[in-house]
């Protein structure tokens, strides 16, 4: 016997039309920052936002207010805002993310262990071993983002945007004396960007050269200095 045919309305084709709505900036006042976000109160509103440590850095302390380009990144499971103080930070996470195996988190720490023009300074000279010393990039990594990424990020490898109070550069690459000191400072109740502001200071007194060569209790006596 053939199945009863199913009455009106359940017999018609059904077919759903949606858009997504895309977060692309947020204006507003920082209500905390942790070590790898901030909450941003938008007209009472809070909003959650991944950020780099070198963005987090130069955030404005509590109450502060913040206008940040926004990456909006849709899952099945969850919808995840990154932001980004300039649009040149922004585009080369987005770029980064088209390399296999880089997913956002990764781009986020890749974008945490260098200055975006350094990055794509390294990327454009092909330079591997400074590329290495980023989270998350091993040696095919590095080769991958190099060959993929070369052309589309040469625009980017000028104009860095300096960093605040004359401080030098730190990259507190995993496993790295700077990131053991970092870990240690913050363990002691430092603010992460407290602590690389210490660390920052102590690489512009000695130079790049000699701040390389510091062992860690010397890097740790130094940084608690400027703290003092």
């Amino acid at each position: 016997m053939p199945p009863m045919p199913l009455p009106w309305p359940f017999a018609m084709p059904i077919s759903f039309t949606y858009k997504k709505t895309m977060i692309a900036t947020l204006t507003g006042r920082i209500l905390f920052k942790t070590l790898d976000r901030a909450i941003v109160d938008v007209g009472g509103v809070g909003y959650e936002v991944f950020l780099s440590t070198d963005s987090l850095v130069r955030l404005p302390e509590k109450g502060g207010e913040v206008f940040l380009h926004i990456h909006t990144n849709v899952r099945e499971d969850a919808i995840t805002l990154f932001g980004f103080l300039e649009e040149q930070e922004k585009e080369l996470f987005l770029v980064l993310r088209t390399v296999s195996g880089i997913g956002p988190k990764v781009a986020l720490a890749i974008l945490s262990g260098l200055r975006v023009s350094a990055i794509c300074q390294a990327i454009v000279a092909g330079d591997l071993k400074r590329l290495m010393t980023l989270p998350g990039v091993g040696k095919r990594t590095a080769e991958r983002i190099c060959v993929e990424l070369k052309e589309k990020v040469a625009h980017l490898s000028h104009g860095a945007v300096p960093l605040p109070h004359g401080e030098r550069e730190v990259v507190a690459a995993e496993g790295s004396i700077v990131a053991d000191a970092l870990s240690a400072l913050t363990n002691l109740g430092y603010p992460d960007s407290v602590a690389r502001g210490a660390l920052g200071k102590v690489k512009k007194q000695l130079g790049d050269e000699a701040f390389d060569t510091l062992r860690i209790e010397v890097l740790l006596r130094e940084a608690l200095k400027t703290l003092a």
